[in-house]
């Protein structure tokens, strides 16, 4: 795969002053016009050998382009706060928004492919994580995103002479350290581990192009030319009228008749004066949980979907009743913002996700793509159905990592439903908890129900299982959360 950049490619002077001024000025336009339209983000990811050039062509391209549009993030070490989060949480953080450009000096493929080429860690581990930039990348060109790579390459004979150069030099000295010169000694085995990496991750969707990093003018007008033909391929495209999509059809009812919330017993209850006895138990065993000195290794996530008014913020209470108030979030999830739009799905969730040692507690979640968003058409077919498998990569991402995911779903009645509403309505202090928006939803109540039922049944995992609820009683309901809370973070620690 790196024959073609052991050529000895090179561009003389006189060539790149009539090139490179025209290559400038057309890249800014298009960045420019990028900007005005809003339409996609830009990711350009820069790696490959020491002494290739790398940082050089991080300068030229905001050199060459406007630097208040383009974030360049030069990845080092971990920080704690990284550490205590999965690893592709600091990049989540870095995507450009909608209509920005962002360069990558170091990304998701640093970490395997060193950890890989000291022999740290195994090819099992190391195919895995590729396995996963790929379904990261995948998704991330779903969401509109322009992901160009750019591998930076060096004959291993090239690559010493360029640092002696550099070492020589006392401008640029400080860039060869001990590091560089142990990579080198290391040469053969980056190549093999590289050359792997990029041939399982050089996909339709975001194909690696390798650069010739000894001529700084042949990569400068390489890099700069192929940045402008993709973008203004992107550009220039003509896209198809866009259409809402009709809701879709209810899909078809079980042989047995069977029907996963129709077999819920919803007339499960507990007498009140056994509740207050459970409750109070319960809140303490929580609490003596998060005291435990293992809880600082885990981290847990409680995320709460369920039917309209089956008493999912009355769930929330009792749980943050038994917690440190410092140690716990709770994220309410409504339709998204201006800045959330901007993103990929996901980046609005991935942004709250907690330390080890903390709680957030998610009242409504990422699971209203596969919910609200499939029923009422906000999000295409072809959108909803893809989240199944993205967020089921994202909660293995998450409890690979040590974090709890409590997922619970509470059910209600249909007559529960409408007794809960008439009820709100009539007490004053109750009615902002009850829209026209409320009403409307029970018209499509099968049609949430079908949504619910292929939800449960596709990303109910081992790492991530979804509880039942049964919430006609709410005391019920509230302890079979906490209990079932508990139980998952016994387990843990």
């Amino acid at each position: 795969m790196f024959e073609s950049a052991e050529l000895g490619h090179a561009v003389d002077k006189e060539t790149y002053k009539v090139e490179a001024p025209t290559l400038r000025n057309a890249l800014l336009q298009a960045q420019l016009e990028l900007l005005e339209k809003g339409t996609f983000p830009l990711l350009i990811l820069i790696a490959g050998v020491d002494g290739a050039g790398k940082g050089e062509t991080v300068n030229l391209l905001n050199e060459w382009m406007d630097p208040r549009h383009i974030a360049t993030h030069a990845l080092g070490e971990l920080s704690d706060e990284e550490r205590d989060r999965p690893p592709i949480w600091r990049f989540w953080r870095q995507l450009p928004p909608k209509g920005k450009s962002g360069i990558f000096f170091g990304s998701w493929y640093t970490e395997p492919i060193v950890c890989r080429a000291y022999g740290t860690q195994r090819g099992a581990k190391f195919d895995r994580q590729l396995e996963e930039v790929v379904r990261f990348e995948r998704m991330l060109v779903h969401e509109g995103a322009l992901i160009l790579k750019f591998w930076f390459h060096l004959s291993k004979e090239h690559q010493k002479k360029r640092l002696k150069s550099l070492e020589k030099n006392a401008l640029t000295r400080w860039r060869v350290t001990e590091r560089e010169w142990k990579n080198f000694d290391n040469y053969d085995a980056f190549r093999s581990v590289s050359e792997r990496a990029l041939r399982a991750t050089s996909t339709a969707e975001a194909p690696w192009t390798v650069v010739e990093g000894y001529d700084e003018r042949f990569r400068a007008l390489t890099v700069g030319s192929t940045i402008l033909r993709a973008l203004r391929r992107r550009l220039d495209e003509v896209k198809p009228e866009e259409h809402k999509a009709e809701p879709p059809p209810r899909g078809t009812p079980s042989i047995d008749g069977k029907h996963l919330t129709g077999s819920l017993d919803l007339s499960l209850s507990v007498p009140k004066k056994d509740y207050r006895k459970e409750l109070e138990k319960l809140q303490g065993r929580l609490n003596m949980l998060t005291r435990d000195p293992g809880f600082k290794k885990i981290g847990v996530i409680a995320v709460f979907e369920g039917v309209d008014a089956a008493g999912k913020g009355g769930a929330i209470r009792r749980i943050s009743a038994g917690l440190d108030a410092r140690h716990y979030r709770i994220i309410p999830i409504a339709a998204p913002t201006e800045e959330e739009k901007g993103q990929p799905y996901l980046w609005r969730f991935w942004r709250h996700i907690p330390r080890k040692g903390h709680f957030t507690i998610f009242d409504r979640s990422w699971y209203g793509r596969v919910l609200v968003e499939r029923v009422e058409a906000y999000a295409s077919e072809a959108d909803w159905r893809r989240a199944y498998s993205e967020i089921n990569d994202f909660e293995e991402q998450l409890g690979r990592h040590g974090m709890v995911v409590a997922k619970f779903w509470l059910q209600i009645s249909k007559e529960e439903q409408l007794r809960r509403f008439e009820e709100r309505q009539k007490i004053e202090f109750k009615q902002f908890k009850i829209t026209e928006e409320d009403w409307r939803n029970r018209e499509k109540w099968d049609l949430y129900d079908d949504a619910v039922c292929d939800m449960v049944d596709r990303t109910s995992t081992d790492i991530a299982p979804w509880t039942m609820i049964e919430a006609n009683d709410k005391l019920y309901a509230r302890l079979k959360v906490l209990r079932t809370l508990c139980e998952r973070i016994e387990n843990a620690l």
